[in-house]
């Protein structure tokens, strides 16, 4: 069992920098990948970046390669997303997800542990 605490939403321009946390509590954290998911309104929650254990290789939708970057630091049972160059399209409720057994680490399906989400909204 683990909770999970999205935290650093808010609002930014086009262009601009965005910085979002999640607090893992429960369950020892190094035994979940971890990973962001987001919705926007009228659309399917998609994929957006996960991290692995303890490899921590990291995995990224094509949509934001290049512009953001997952990390963990497992001594503060805490995943970050790092979000530059922001275009409007990012405007989402951005999700942190976790799961200690995944098979596909891009699958919504994959992951049993999930937060409220986090509200981010980039402007043109």
């Amino acid at each position: 069992q683990v909770q999970l605490v999205e935290s650093g939403g808010g609002l930014a321009q086009t262009g601009g920098s965005l910085s979002l946390s999640c607090a893992a509590s429960g369950d020892t954290f190094t035994h979940y990948v971890m990973a962001w998911f987001r919705q926007a309104p009228g659309k399917e929650r998609e994929f957006v970046a996960a991290i692995l254990r303890e490899s921590a290789d990291t995995y990224y939708a094509d949509s934001v390669k290049g512009r953001f970057t997952i990390t963990r630091d497992n001594a503060k049972n805490t995943v970050y997303l790092k979000m530059d160059s922001l275009l409007p399209e990012d405007t989402a409720v951005y999700y942190c997800a976790a799961d200690s057994r995944i098979l596909v680490a891009t699958r919504l399906r994959s992951y049993s542990y999930w937060g409220h989400g986090t509200q981010v909204i980039v402007s043109s």
